[in-house]
């Protein structure tokens, strides 16, 4: 699969399959994060990968209790390192959550490649998960995601184009333009 097909192609999937991902499949993943860019190639981040399924189960609980993601064999918590991240993006700001999102982006499409589902979380409590994985202060936890094979081949299928924004509402040329402009 080329990436524009895994770009059309990516879902976010919120049902899995038991089955085990192989080892060669989990280092592709895993590869998939680490060669990531980052700002300054500072690669500011750790990427804890939750196999255990009782800790998949208390993860996903103080995830909104979304309790469909312990299903997945695997769920990544992505985080950042804010002290070892570029300080200085757009003149004002560190590159923590762009550095991280980058990383998940990759595996999420590397996963779609590999025929493995995922779903970006936002919706967490940062202090439960940082106290059941053992994060210390000073690092942020900026996103979850299930890994795993979708329940149903069905969950993965290209984009339709009805439901994405005709490109003159998303482009503009030379100057900003649009709604709210």
């Amino acid at each position: 699969m080329d990436v524009l097909e895994a770009i059309r192609t990516r879902r976010s999937v919120r049902a899995y399959s038991p089955k085990a991902i192989p080892a060669d499949v989990m280092d592709r993943m895993r590869n998939a994060l680490r060669w990531a860019p980052s700002a300054c190639n500072l690669q500011p981040w750790r990427f804890i990968l939750v196999t255990d399924p009782d800790l998949r189960r208390q993860v996903a609980e103080a995830s909104n209790h979304q309790l469909w993601m312990a299903d997945a064999p695997v769920t990544i918590v992505a985080c950042g390192l804010p002290d070892r991240a570029y300080q200085h993006m757009g003149g004002h700001g560190c590159s923590i959550e762009v550095d991280v999102a980058i990383a998940v982006d990759h595996l999420t499409l590397a996963a779609t490649a590999e025929g493995l589902g995922t779903c970006w979380i936002g919706a967490f409590d940062e202090g439960a998960v940082k106290r059941l994985l053992g994060v210390p202060d000073g690092v942020k936890v900026v996103a979850l995601t299930p890994l795993g094979y979708p329940a149903s081949a069905d969950l993965l299928h290209p984009l339709d184009e009805q439901r994405r924004k005709v490109p003159a509402e998303v482009f503009s040329s030379d100057r900003y333009g649009g709604p709210g402009r």
